[in-house]
């Protein structure tokens, strides 16, 4: 395949910092197809308007998803993209993958594709970058039969769970992140595979609320850990802190002289609820106005921990700017244990009862979060059988009006209208 000029992708080429279109550029050298991505990319940034077009659906058999088809409007000129379809492979659990597992994808993808990767897409998925149709099946097979790995989600569908390192690194998590997340990714195979939802749906779940995969922001369903009692204290290596034998942020900011450490100003002045204080030389908390930012923590790691009493907070609701705007999800189940010693059933529970409101009452590719912005929170914590507490309210009410049920008004709504006339004759 002919080279082409591209002199304003090259312009991507100038200044310190690597490059994608130098990427391409070396992987065009085995994978000539690659020239051609690089083509009909510099006659978008020309155009200003992609050249991909939505050919229809494309997949592999008995999977409704898991691939992402992509074609060239201008097939003519860059025949090489064509068929350039992404294929999106589930992630392990905390993206450990062994140097062989790898190779052996790489090799995998080499045989079948254009050799581009994405390590790792948002939802978490390795991303095969560009194979064309009769490639799919002949890559599907083996994937599944000779790497024992299996396609991830797409469409409208659950997409591939992922979460943090959990507890197999991180001193912080309050929960093993990836057996929740194994266990959900093996326990809802058809939701993955076989889209039936109104839209995409995603599972992330954080070890702590650092929320290392930005699980508030990036899911539907958030579980971020979290404790019930009292952040762990301890007051002798709150005084090292003080004297400067110890660093603050393990270190992490030790690259040039900050001056001495002030935990005024770098820890009980940053306080977001003004829940710190020294009472003399020791370090005071009022847990109860905890609002669980972890920054305390994670400035003098070896002063404080989290509470003993460890589960998650589970948080609904969080999409991108699609349809309505980007937002956070919404903290609706305050804390929950997180065991495999029932088999997660409490969050199975949670996440069910979410499927049945949101696919009864949710609109064609609307994220639930949508759905609950949609028909009001107060109907969606009742649905959920959550009692609303004021850490649910987002903004003081605009609505000047209350609306009752009829159990929480003396007598019902049902009246006796002989009896009314009775009392009000006249």
């Amino acid at each position: 395949m002919p080279k082409h000029d591209t002199p304003l992708l090259d312009e991507l080429e100038k200044g310190p910092w690597p490059s994608f279109v130098t990427d391409m550029k070396r992987q065009a050298e085995t994978k000539p197809e690659c020239w051609d991505i690089l083509g009909q990319l510099e006659l978008s940034y020309k155009d200003r308007i992609t050249h991909w077009k939505h050919g229809g659906i494309v997949g592999v058999f008995g999977y409704g998803g898991g691939i992402v088809g992509r074609y060239s409007d201008v097939p003519d000129q860059f025949p090489g993209v064509e068929h350039f379809h992404t294929v999106r492979i589930n992630q392990p659990s905390g993206l450990y993958y062994t140097t062989k597992n790898l190779r052996d994808l790489m090799n995998l993808w080499e045989k079948y594709g254009s050799g581009m990767t994405n390590m790792h897409g948002s939802t978490g998925d390795m991303i095969l970058l560009g194979t064309r149709t009769e490639n799919l099946e002949p890559l599907f097979w083996d994937l599944t039969h000779d790497l024992g790995q299996d396609l991830g989600g797409s469409g409208s569908n659950l997409r591939t769970p992922s979460c943090c390192l959990g507890q197999s690194r991180c001193e912080w998590a309050c929960y093993d992140t990836q057996e929740v997340c194994h266990h959900l990714t093996m326990h809802y195979q058809d939701e993955i595979h076989r889209p039936a939802f109104p839209y995409k749906f995603k599972f992330k779940f954080s070890g702590c609320p650092n929320d290392c995969v930005a699980a508030i922001a990036r899911s539907d369903f958030a579980v971020i850990g979290n404790w019930k009692d009292d952040i762990q204290i301890d007051q002798a290596a709150v005084k090292e802190y003080i004297a400067g034998n110890y660093p603050a942020g393990g270190g992490s900011h030790a690259g040039r002289d900050w001056g001495a450490f002030d935990i005024q100003k770098e820890v009980i002045d940053l306080c977001p609820t003004g829940c710190m204080w020294m009472e003399g030389d020791e370090l005071k908390i009022d847990n109860a106005e905890c609002t669980r930012c972890m920054h305390c923590i994670n400035v003098m790691p070896r002063a404080l921990r989290p509470g003993k009493e460890r589960g998650a907070t589970i948080c609904i609701g969080a999409k991108a700017p699609i349809l309505d705007g980007a937002q956070f999800a919404t903290m609706v189940i305050p804390f929950i244990e997180v065991t495999k010693d029932n088999e997660f059933e409490n969050v199975i529970d949670v996440i069910e009862k979410i499927w049945d409101w949101w696919m009864e009452v949710g609109k064609n590719r609307e994220r639930v979060g949508e759905t609950m912005q949609r028909i009001g929170l107060p109907t969606f914590l009742s649905v959920m059988e959550v009692e609303p507490m004021p850490q649910h309210v987002k903004e003081p009410r605009s609505n000047p009006y209350v609306f009752w049920k009829e159990e929480e008004v003396p007598g019902g709504f049902e009246r006796d209208i002989k009896e009314f006339r009775k009392r009000h004759a006249m």
